[in-house]
C-alpha cells in the first residue's frame, strides 16, 4: 500500500511526459525572466503606508511597516512572490478541493478529505475568531489579493506552465482567511498521533493470533531507564476521575475494515505530501545561563517533517517601526505560507521551539448500522439518524460531483458498509446485526483557537503571557520550550487531550453503540504538565515520554522511545565545558545511534570463519557507533540491520507493516533478543525451527555479502552516504515523469539515521536506504544573551521557483550541518541585503 500510493497522480503523468517532453529543454532557459521581482518600488493597492522588504544572500525577508495591518498584508504579498503556487495548491488539498486543479484524478482524495471535513470545521472557527486576530487574517489575505491582482501564469509559479493540460480553464480565485485556517488542520493531520498504530495494531491482531505469536509484543512499553521530560511533575488530586486504561478491552476482527481505513489516510498523507508515521517528530532542547558560556539560555530546535521541495516553511522577519501597543511586533523565525506571523522563533524578548507530544486525540469507533436503513446507527439500544451533508466537488473540465458525508455523534463515517464481525460474539460478548461501519472521533474536527493561541505566542513577552497563549492552543498538541532575556527558561505541554471512560484505554477501535467508550471531558490546561527553571538546568523534548506513570491521566502510549532525547541529555551532561553555540551545531549535527548497543555485542560473538565475515567483524569491532556518510561501518550495520528485520518478522507480517526500523523496532529486538527460542525467530513458510543465533548469522552473511556485489570486496568503500541520500521532490510534479526533473533536486548524500539526533529517517524495506519518512525541516539556534547571534538553516530554500538562486542553496548547508546568521539587528539586516523592495500606496 505504501508503494501504491505514493504517486496519488501517477495515472496521469504519462500523458504529461509525452507531450510536454519538448518544452523541458526550453523551460530553464526562459522561466528567470519570470521570477518575482526583489528590488525596486512597487505600487501596492490596500497599504496603508510605506513598506520595506529586505532580503539577503538567502533570499529571506525582513519587513518594516509602521502599522499592523500592514505588517501582515505585506508579509501575505512576500509569501506570494516566493511560493503563491504552494499556498494555492494547499489550500485546494486542505479543502477537499484538488479536483478543481487536476481533474478527476483527485476525486477520491477530495471525497476523503470532505468527510473529515476541514474546510467545515475551519468556518465554525472563523466565526468564534476574536476580532484583532481576524483583522490580522484578514490583512494577510488582501495582501495575497494584491499580489493575485497583478501577476498571472508562470510569474506565480512554473507549475502553472503545465496545469492547462489538466484544467484549462482554472485562474486562482482570491485568498480568504478561510483558506489560512483550513491548512492548519493538514499540520494538525501530519501530526496526528496514534492513530495509524491503533489501525496498525487492528489490522495484525488477526493475522498474528492466527500464528499464536503475541501483536502486544511489537508495542512495548516505554522504557523505565529513558529519559522523561517533565520527571517530577506532580498532580495529586485531579479534579476530573480519570479512566484507569488498566486492560484492553476484548477487540472484534475489523481488519477488512481498518485496510480501508489505512488507504484512506494513506491516499490523504500522499496528496498533502506529509509523513504521518513514527518516524515524525523533532529535537528540542533549551539550557539555563548556568550551563553555558554566555551565562545566558540557549535553545535548538528542529522539527522532523517530510522531505519537499519547496519546503513547508518559509523564513521571514516581521518587525513594527516603531514596536508599540498598535504594532507590537518585533519577530524572526518559521512561518507557514498562507498563515501569518511565525510558528517558531523569537521576539525581542522570548523565543520558543515545538516538538510533537504525539497524544492520544484520535478514536475510531465502530457504528451498528441498521440493515433496513443505512442512515441510522445505533445509541444505547435506539436507532438514530445520522446528520447527511452534500457536498458538491467540482472537477474543472468535468461534471459536479456530489458526496454525501454521514456524521454519527462520534464524527464521520469514513469507511464504507461492512458485513457482519466475524467471531464478535465469541471476542466480545456483544450481539452485532449485519452492518457496521467505521466513524472517526479526532479533536481536530471539534472547532478550536490554535491559530489564535500561535499569534499569541508571537505577542508573549514573558513567561506568563507565554502560558496563557499557549491555554488555547488545542491541536496538534505540542511540546512547547520557551525561554527569554531574563533568563528563564520553561516547557509547556498544551492540547485537547480526552479524558475517556474507564474502560476505553484508546489502544484500539471500540464499539459506539453504548455509553462504555465515550470522551467524558478534556484534561484542565492547568493539570497539563509544565515546567519552569528546573534545578537540573536544561530540559530535553525529543517527542519522548512527557511524564511518568504516577500522572493520572492518560496522554500517550507510543512516544518515542527516548534514544534522541538520551543522546542529547549525555551531551549536555558530558559537555567538554560551559556550553557555546557552536557545541549546539555539534549537537543537532551529532550521528550517534544507541540502538548499535542492542545489536553488536551479540554481532561481536557470532562464531565466524571466512575471511570476509572476519573483516566484517573486527570493523564492527573497530566503530564508535556514529552514522556517519564517510563510514563503511555504517554502511555495513545498516544492512545487517535491514536484514535481520527482513529474516524475523517478513514471513509473519504483511508487507504494509513490514517493520520500518526505527526505535519501537530496536526495543521490540531488544526484547526479543532475551528469548533465544521465541516464536518468532521461526519461519512461518517453512515452519523450520530457526534459532535468535541462526537468524542473526544469516542476516550478518547476507549484509556482508549485499556489500561486496553492490560496492566491492574492499570494505574501504563501503560508505554510508553513498547509499542514505535524500532527494527533496516537488508535492505536486514529482508525480510526473519527465517533467518531474525541473523540480526535483537530489540525490545528496547525508549523516545520520533514523533516531540519531541528525535524524534522517529510512525505512528498513527500502531496499537502498535512501531517506523516507520525516527529517530535520530545519534548524534552528537562538542564543538570548544576543538575538543577533542565533543561527538557522532550511532543508532546501526561500523560493519555490525552479532555478532561483534561491530554490535550492541551503540544500548543502543543511546536510552539512551548516548554518547562515538568523539576522535580528536592523543594522546588520540592511547591511546584508542583497534586494531591497519598498512597496508603497498608490498615492503615496
Amino acid at each position: 500500500m505504501r508503494r501504491m500510493v505514493r504517486n496519488v497522480l501517477i495515472g496521469v503523468g504519462g500523458v504529461l511526459a509525452i507531450v510536454l517532453a519538448g518544452i523541458i529543454i526550453a523551460v530553464p532557459l526562459s522561466i528567470r525572466r519570470g521570477f518575482p521581482q526583489h528590488q525596486g518600488q512597487f505600487k501596492v493597492a490596500g497599504l496603508e503606508g510605506p513598506v520595506d522588504v529586505y532580503r539577503d544572500e538567502f533570499g529571506i525577508p525582513h519587513i518594516y511597516a509602521t502599522t499592523e495591518h500592514d505588517l501582515f498584508f505585506a508579509q501575505g504579498y512576500v509569501h506570494s512572490q516566493d511560493r503563491f503556487w504552494q499556498m494555492d495548491f494547499q489550500r485546494h488539498v486542505s479543502a477537499g478541493r484538488l479536483s478543481e486543479l487536476i481533474g478527476s484524478n483527485g476525486l477520491d482524495t477530495d471525497i476523503f478529505l470532505r468527510t473529515l471535513g476541514w474546510e467545515r470545521v475551519a468556518r465554525e472557527e472563523l466565526a468564534q475568531l476574536p476580532a484583532e486576530d481576524l483583522a490580522l487574517l484578514q490583512a494577510y489575505a488582501d495582501g495575497v489579493n494584491a499580489y493575485i491582482a497583478t501577476h498571472s501564469g508562470t510569474v506565480m509559479g512554473l507549475e502553472y506552465l503545465f496545469l492547462p493540460l489538466l484544467n484549462a480553464g482554472y485562474e486562482p480565485e482570491p485568498w480568504t482567511p478561510l483558506h489560512s485556517l483550513t491548512w492548519a488542520k493538514a499540520m494538525a493531520w501530519d501530526l496526528r498521533g496514534n492513530m495509524d498504530t491503533e489501525i496498525e495494531r487492528a489490522i495484525l491482531l488477526s493475522s498474528l493470533e492466527r500464528l499464536q505469536l503475541d501483536v502486544d509484543s511489537l508495542y512495548p512499553s516505554y522504557p523505565s531507564d529513558m529519559p522523561i521530560i517533565v520527571p517530577d511533575f506532580q498532580l495529586a488530586n485531579p479534579s476530573i476521575q480519570p479512566g484507569t486504561n488498566a486492560t484492553a478491552q476484548a477487540m472484534p476482527d475489523v481488519s477488512q475494515a481498518m485496510l480501508e481505513v489505512a488507504a484512506r489516510f494513506a491516499q490523504a498523507d500522499a496528496a498533502l505530501g506529509v509523513a504521518a508515521d513514527e518516524s515524525t517528530g523533532s529535537n528540542s532542547w533549551v539550557l539555563s545561563g548556568a550551563l553555558t558560556d554566555t551565562g545566558m539560555p540557549l535553545l535548538a530546535n528542529d522539527p522532523h517533517l517530510s522531505a519537499n521541495i519547496p519546503p513547508i516553511w518559509y523564513q521571514n522577519g516581521l518587525h513594527c517601526t516603531p514596536k508599540g501597543p498598535d504594532c507590537p511586533h518585533d519577530l524572526v523565525g518559521f512561518s507557514f505560507v498562507g498563515n501569518p506571523m511565525i510558528v517558531t522563533g523569537h521576539n525581542d524578548r522570548i523565543t520558543w521551539g515545538f516538538t510533537n507530544t504525539g497524544p492520544d486525540v484520535m478514536d475510531l469507533y465502530i457504528e451498528k448500522i441498521n440493515p433496513d436503513n443505512p442512515l441510522q446507527y445505533e445509541v444505547n439500544e435506539q436507532w438514530v439518524d445520522m446528520e447527511v451533508l452534500t457536498e458538491t466537488i467540482n472537477t474543472g473540465s468535468g461534471d459536479p460531483v456530489e458526496v454525501n458525508v454521514l456524521l454519527t455523534r462520534h464524527g464521520p463515517i469514513i469507511t464504507d458498509t461492512y458485513g457482519k464481525l466475524e467471531n464478535f460474539e465469541e471476542q466480545a460478548g456483544i450481539e452485532l446485526p449485519e452492518n457496521y461501519a467505521i466513524a472517526l472521533r479526532w479533536t481536530a474536527l471539534e472547532p478550536g483557537l490554535t491559530l489564535p493561541a500561535v499569534f499569541g505566542l508571537n505577542r508573549a513577552q514573558n513567561w506568563d503571557e507565554f502560558r496563557q497563549a499557549a491555554m488555547g492552543f488545542a491541536v496538534p498538541a505540542q511540546n512547547l520550550l520557551y525561554a527569554d532575556i531574563e533568563g528563564n527558561i520553561g516547557y509547556q505541554m498544551p492540547g485537547r487531550i480526552p479524558v475517556r471512560e474507564p474502560e476505553h484505554d484508546g489502544r484500539s477501535p471500540v464499539p459506539g453503540w453504548t455509553d462504555d467508550n465515550e470522551w467524558v471531558a478534556f484534561i484542565p490546561f492547568e493539570e497539563l504538565p509544565f515546567s519552569y527553571n528546573p534545578p537540573e538546568g536544561y530540559i530535553v523534548t525529543a517527542n519522548n515520554a512527557v511524564v511518568d506513570d504516577s500522572y493520572p491521566y492518560h496522554l500517550a502510549d507510543t512516544w518515542a522511545y527516548g534514544y534522541r532525547a538520551q543522546r542529547v541529555i549525555d551531551l549536555i551532561e558530558n559537555a567538554p565545558g560551559p556550553i557555546s553555540i557552536d557545541y549546539m551545531q555539534q549537537m543537532q549535527g551529532d550521528t550517534y545511534l544507541i540502538g548499535t548497543e542492542v545489536l553488536l555485542p551479540h554481532l561481536m560473538d557470532l562464531p565466524v570463519d571466512q575471511p570476509e565475515l572476519v573483516a566484517a567483524q573486527e570493523l564492527l569491532g573497530a566503530w564508535d557507533g556514529h552514522m556517519d556518510m564517510d563510514e563503511p561501518a555504517a554502511m555495513l550495520f545498516a544492512a545487517i540491520w535491514d536484514n535481520l528485520l527482513a529474516e524475523t518478522y517478513y514471513d509473519e507480517l504483511p508487507e504494509d507493516y513490514w517493520p520500518n526500523g526505527s526505535n519501537r523496532w530496536f526495543i521490540v529486538m531488544q526484547n526479543l533478543l532475551e528469548e533465544p527460542d521465541s516464536s518468532w525467530w521461526i519461519n512461518q513458510a517453512t515452519s523450520i525451527a530457526e534459532d535468535r543465533d541462526t537468524i542473526l548469522l544469516s542476516a550478518f552473511e547476507n549484509a556482508v555479502t549485499e556489500l561486496i556485489e553492490t560496492f566491492g570486496a574492499d570494505s574501504a568503500s563501503w560508505n554510508w552516504g553513498q547509499q542514505h541520500t535524500i532527494s527533496f521532490n516537488h508535492q505536486f510534479m514529482n508525480n510526473f515523469p519527465g517533467i518531474n526533473l525541473l523540480f526535483d533536486r537530489g540525490p545528496f548524500a547525508t549523516s545520520g539515521s533514523s533516531d540519531t539526533i541528525n535524524n534522517t529517517n529510512w525505512r528498513s524495506f527500502n531496499e537502498h536506504y535512501q531517506l523516507e519518512g520525516s527529517n530535520p525541516s530545519y534548524r534552528m539556534i537562538v542564543d538570548l544573551g544576543n538575538f543577533q547571534n542565533s543561527l538557522a538553516i532550511l532543508t532546501t530554500g526561500q523560493s519555490g521557483h525552479p532555478y532561483h538562486a534561491n530554490y535550492i542553496d541551503m540544500a548543502d548547508m543543511w546536510r552539512l550541518i551548516e548554518y547562515h546568521p538568523m539576522n535580528f539587528d536592523f543594522t546588520i539586516i540592511e547591511e546584508s541585503a542583497v534586494a531591497r523592495l519598498r512597496l508603497e500606496p498608490p498615492g503615496n
